[in-house]
């Protein structure tokens, strides 16, 4: 097992926005891995972003700080203008993106700006990591979790030898106290029961119509591996996700139909 020594690289980004509480959290704990640390984020919440690009609005860059940079794009966009830009000289070893103020636990990895980050890192050769904080409903997160068990975790993580290529981790902090989190467990992604979003609709002052996404996770479907069981359990959850989305068993089928 290689060691992750100080001389290593590490980009930070979130999709909270660049003065977030995580962010700030994130930036501290990879301080004790490394000096070299970069920081680009959102100049704003960037929250349901997911993989989007910005190809029809520019891309504007603040510079806020030694190695710190503010930007009008997404998660995605961070990533990109980071590499290109930024960091020109020298890529990053490793992407740290987060820790997300909530969960980004099953179907969420498809609309969540922070795990979409790592995605980017990882299409661009670039070992990446997501966190999350768990927290209730309409609540600010509780970061005490994450601040007692991430800083250990990640050094473990990034020290691994055999990380593919086309892999990332993901990885959520539930919400409880300290004494109460039971143990690290490596998951499956779960799958909510269909039905976490709603439409709530509503006139403004000169009676023209809007539209609110209102979200209440549905909860019921938390199979024994997956990353909602684990978190209901008091455990930290480290799924790893691959960027293949190809169903290879449904090709099979297919190609004795079609074929």
């Amino acid at each position: 097992m290689k060691k992750f020594t100080a001389k290593k690289r590490i980009l930070i980004t979130n999709d909270d926005g660049i003065y977030a509480p995580g962010l700030e959290l994130l930036e501290q704990i990879a301080r004790e891995i490394t000096e070299d640390i970069w920081v680009v984020a959102p100049d704003q919440e960037k929250s349901g972003a997911s993989h989007s690009v910005s190809l029809t609005s520019p891309i504007r860059i603040r510079q806020v700080g030694n190695k710190r940079y503010q930007i009008t794009g997404t998660p995605t966009d961070c990533v990109l203008i980071a590499l290109s830009q930024c960091m020109a000289d020298r890529p990053p070893d490793v992407i740290l993106s987060g820790i997300n103020n909530g969960a980004n636990l099953a179907e969420d990895l498809s609309y969540s700006g922070t795990v979409a980050a790592a995605m980017e890192g990882t299409m661009l050769g670039v070992r990446a990591i997501a966190l999350s904080q768990i927290r209730p409903s309409g609540q600010q997160a509780n970061f005490a979790p994450a601040s007692r068990n991430a800083p250990e975790l990640i050094k473990k993580l990034l020290d691994l030898d055999d990380w593919p290529s086309d892999s990332f981790i993901n990885v959520n902090f539930p919400d409880t106290r300290l004494d109460e989190i039971i143990d690290v467990k490596i998951t499956t992604q779960g799958r909510r029961p269909p039905g976490s979003f709603s439409i709530d609709p509503r006139v403004d002052a000169r009676a023209q119509p809007y539209y609110w996404v209102k979200i209440a996770h549905m909860s019921g479907q938390e199979l024994p591996g997956t990353d909602l069981q684990a978190v209901a359990e008091n455990a930290i959850s480290v799924t790893p996700v691959k960027m293949d989305f190809t169903d290879h068993y449904w090709c099979k089928s297919l190609a004795q139909t079609l074929v």
